[in-house]
């Protein structure tokens, strides 16, 4: 027996599949390798905006690069601390969304939202559009078909998730291994050295350091410690995707969020102490991180190794925001605050619909920057920061609720963490405001509107469905099967055979317009009917304007008023043709009735398909 819903929230059953197993989930390693690109990747340009910040103080400004790296290495471990908990706390995703969900009110927790939404899918056309600029600075030539690489780039990260998350990740596992790999070695082997062994990517090359060097004051420091935050973006993609992982669920992605902090943590102490050590300059064209594989390895294949591994992550970063942005839709969905298709699971755990939305709208901020990275850049970064401080005002609130062993210190850290990161959203959208910062601020207010918007509707149809509410008990009603019919054939046949199973009575419709040759037409039917004689009358409907749905929509509407205790079906029988292309061949005549009836009455619709093959 089937069960039927009028609950627009539902999912139909065939719709979403039964669990396929947790074969399609993920391990901890996994889910570092999926999720955790963005924040790994995130060394090649962390450092480095530091560096571009202090350098306005001359010489003696980047002397201050480790300290303001451990202050960011420090806040890294109160963020993994926090997510940690997060993570236990709420086990069925969503980060700083569910989190304020439960502790700040509705309000806060759309505007977490929506900056995860903002920085998840920046993230990603930043993160394409810097791989091909590491890519066509290894070969200009590519450089004017620099956005075409992008969205070829995208088309094929969004194939791979398609797939699955467990997919993607295996296919991930290699170039993070690479690349983390190579990081250590670098960081390893610069340590046993006391000068450079090259500055050949450097040299030609104008430094960007002050002339005059200034004083390294509060504001400078506090500005590089922000643009150096742009490295903890990713820390919280773990944390929105738990139901990602293989049970025990929790303890899994705790382990890849402890992970992802150690081994960030590690390479970013490590870079830094490295240019400190090299007394490395920011110079016009070139990485921080390609003179630091300079200075440790020489200018030698392990220079390029560095290069292409770094180029590869920054281009597959973009999977973190494609392993935790649809859970976070999901969620949103699954609150009326989203269309509830975002809900939908495909096979291999995919939630479809928000792959290829994320994919989509990225596709766009690529064509609207020309796949040029400066122009996305400084819109990154701003809404991560909205969700951490979020989160950690969130969770202060939830050791005060639940008051456990040590929770005044735990709220306690999770409150210098709100602290810090809070400041730091500020001073990097102040600083970059004029540079293109301004729309974050404008594009957040209105996701959240629209958030709002589609909650409101949602709210309105429970109402008129009465969900929550005992409807009244089921009754039958007279029916009435209105068949609209333009000529004699096998189609007509089974129309009308189809209608007298589903109703009580059953009635042909013709239009008829005045010209000369369709009232000839339509004398040629009734003789034709009256011969075939189906025991079904034949209505003739009179159009002065040619239109056929809307005569066919003013007579349901007639036998409505004229009968209201009648139930009318429109039943519009259509022909299925065998190839695709044969479609362009059909009238659609049943398209336009369907769309006068269903705008102009309450009927019920039925589409008969008869199929030709």
């Amino acid at each position: 027996m089937s069960v039927l819903t009028a609950d627009p929230g539902a999912v139909p059953a065939d719709e979403e599949p039964p669990d396929t197993g947790e074969r399609h989930r993920l391990t901890a390693t996994t889910g570092l390798a999926a999720l955790s690109l963005d924040a790994m990747a995130s060394v090649a340009y962390g450092p480095e905006a530091i560096v571009l910040v202090l350098a306005a103080a001359g010489a003696h400004g980047l002397g201050f690069t480790l300290p303001v790296t451990l202050a960011i290495a420090g806040l890294l471990a109160v963020l993994v601390a926090s997510y940690r908990q997060v993570i236990a706390a709420f086990p069925d995703g969503g980060g700083s969304y569910a989190v304020a969900k439960r502790h700040l009110g509705a309000q806060t927790s759309l505007v977490a939202a929506a900056s995860l939404v903002l920085d998840y899918v920046l993230n990603v056309a930043v993160a394409v559009t810097a791989g091909v600029a590491a890519l066509t600075s290894a070969f200009p030539a590519l450089y004017d078909d620099r956005l075409w690489l992008c969205l070829a780039v995208l088309a094929v990260i969004t194939a791979v998730n398609l797939r699955g998350i467990v997919e993607s990740a295996k296919a991930f596992i290699v170039p993070t291994v690479v690349f983390v790999g190579s990081i250590f070695v670098l960081i390893l082997v610069g340590l046993f050295r006391s000068t450079p062994a090259s500055t050949f990517s450097a040299a030609g090359h104008a430094s960007v350091l002050a002339d005059n060097a200034s004083t390294v004051g509060a504001l400078l420091l506090l500005k590089a410690f922000a643009s150096g935050c742009a490295a903890l973006t990713g820390v919280e993609a773990i944390a929105n995707a738990v139901p990602s992982f293989r049970v025990p669920r929790v303890k899994r992605a705790q382990r890849a969020e402890v992970a992802l902090g150690a081994v960030l943590g590690v390479m970013l102490i490590g870079l830094s102490v490295l240019i400190s050590r090299f007394h490395l300059q920011p110079v016009e064209g070139v990485t921080v991180l390609a003179q630091l594989a300079d200075a440790s390895f020489g200018h030698n294949w392990a220079f390029y190794v560095i290069q292409f591994a770094t180029m590869i992550l920054l281009a597959l970063s973009a999977n973190t925001s494609f392993g935790g942005l649809p859970v976070l839709l999901k969620l949103l969905a699954r609150d009326n605050y989203l269309p509830h298709v975002f809900a939908l699971k495909a096979e291999r755990q995919v939630h479809r619909h928000g792959v290829l939305a994320l994919a989509l709208v990225s596709a766009g901020l690529l064509v609207f920057s020309g796949g040029d990275t400066n122009t996305l850049v400084p819109l990154f970064a701003i809404g991560v920061f909205i969700g951490f401080t979020i989160a950690q005002v969130g969770m202060v609130r939830h050791w005060r609720g639940e008051r456990g062993p040590g929770w005044r210190g735990k709220a306690l850290l999770n409150g210098f963490g709100a602290l810090l990161t809070g400041v730091a959203g500020v001073v990097v959208t102040a600083s970059k405001f004029a540079d293109g910062a301004w729309l974050i601020v404008i594009a957040l207010p209105l996701l959240v509107l629209a958030f709002e918007t589609v909650h409101r509707a949602y709210t309105r149809i429970g109402e008129r469905l009465g969900l929550g509410r005992i409807p009244e008990t089921p009754h039958r009603d007279r029916s009435v099967v209105v068949v609209p019919v333009s000529s004699l054939s096998r189609l007509t046949s089974e129309a009308l055979t189809t209608a007298a199973s589903l109703g009580d009575e059953v009635r042909a419709v013709t239009v008829c317009c005045p010209d000369p040759e369709d009232r000839a037409q339509m004398h040629a039917l009734e003789r034709a009917w009256a011969e075939w004689d189906p025991g079904v009358p034949l209505v003739r409907l009179t159009s002065p304007h040619r239109s056929i749905g809307r005569p066919i929509a003013a007579y349901v509407r007639q036998v409505g008023v004229s009968e209201p205790a009648t139930r009318v079906t429109v039943l519009i029988p259509e022909a299925e043709p065998e190839r695709l292309w044969q479609r362009l061949l059909q009238n659609q005549r049943g398209a336009l009735v369907a769309h006068a009836v269903r705008r102009e009455t309450d009927a019920v619709i039925c589409r008969l398909r008869f199929r030709l093959f």
